[in-house]
């Protein structure tokens, strides 16, 4: 009898920590998007959340499109680590109001970043490069690939929306009147090829990028700057136009990137929902992990695993020390 009663005991014991482990969070779809920053967040919020917070968290195959859809109307998958929240802005908006959605957090704290670069060395040796007047000053330093008489601005790839808005900022700046042919790279390859090219060469280049990018992450950069603020209601209303008759100089406003949770996940598991609204990455933190991907062939959850065990000042941030030594030992 005394046996018996022991085994029962321990059983006993045992669902219950289990059950106790899992109550607050239990089964957690994570919607896994096809691009590497967002496959490297889902898969660092996975591991976070069934180590240290005793989830049942799996990904889910997702895009920006169909997954916001998705949780606006079936209320699955539960969590988006990476939203980029402008595409379908008016849908998420609603689904926070009617009480669906919630916005979590920036999951990239500098907002996704565009602008007019050219490299950190060529600043380092002229500081005005750092300014639009600065790189009009040395106009005959960017060499045109085909044309000896002019300066290469290297715009964005026919039939991509940054083609629209740098052709408008090409033409608002007076980049022409300065010198400068908004040369077409063909593709993104191209785009990228370029900046790689004179980078290795250390040659001048300058022209359109985004970030977070592995670009950026193995090739330094600094953004122009166009002394003009940014002016968000005319970038919208006019810059990002292809009809933009009267193109005024600003600044690229940064695009707010969220992680998006449903209501129910949010208010059944508090604890895993407040890690999310702490989780976020700036631009030149996620350029280095980005970078590193493409080195190393990484998909998202061996890039995880690289990020948690490399950069542990980062994350450890995000949680309790108790859900800290929870992942550290499961690592």
């Amino acid at each position: 009898m005394k046996k018996t009663l022991l085994k029962t005991s321990l059983a006993v014991a045992t669902a219950m920590v289990g059950t106790s482990a899992l109550a607050d969070c239990g089964r957690v779809t994570i919607s896994n998007m096809n691009w590497n920053s967002a496959a490297l967040m889902a898969s660092i919020d996975q591991l976070i959340l069934n180590e240290g917070f005793g989830c049942d968290a799996e990904l889910v195959p997702g895009d920006t499109m169909p997954t916001g859809t998705s949780m606006v109307e079936k209320g699955e998958p539960d969590i988006a680590p990476e939203m980029w929240s402008n595409s379908m802005k008016d849908a998420l908006d609603r689904g926070v109001e009617e009480g669906r959605l919630r916005y979590a957090g920036r999951s990239l704290s500098d907002g996704g970043e565009e602008g007019f670069w050219v490299p950190e060395y060529l600043v380092e040796e002229y500081p005005e490069l750092a300014t639009i007047e600065g790189v009009k000053k040395h106009v005959d330093m960017f060499e045109h690939p085909e044309d000896p008489d002019k300066s290469m601005f290297m715009g964005c790839p026919a039939g991509w929306n940054c083609q629209i808005t740098a052709r408008n900022l090409y033409n608002a700046l007076n980049l022409e009147d300065a010198g400068f042919d908004l040369v077409d790279p063909g593709s993104g390859a191209g785009l990228a090829g370029s900046i790689a090219k004179s980078y290795e060469r250390k040659e001048p280049w300058f022209g359109y990028y985004w970030a977070p990018t592995a670009v950026l992450g193995r090739y330094p950069m600094v953004k122009v700057d166009f002394g003009s603020g940014i002016d968000e209601e005319h970038y919208i209303n006019c810059i990002s136009k292809e009809e933009c008759l009267d193109p005024e100089p600003t600044m690229y406003p940064p695009s707010p990137v969220w992680t998006v949770t449903t209501e129910s996940f949010a208010s059944e598991a508090p604890e895993a929902y407040d890690y999310l609204t702490k989780r976020a990455f700036t631009n030149d933190q996620m350029n280095e992990l980005l970078a590193w991907m493409e080195q190393n062939q990484a998909d998202g959850e061996f890039a995880a695993f690289h990020f948690l065990e490399n950069y542990e000042s980062i994350w450890t941030e995000w949680v309790s020390d108790d859900v800290a030594d929870k992942v550290r030992d499961a690592l």
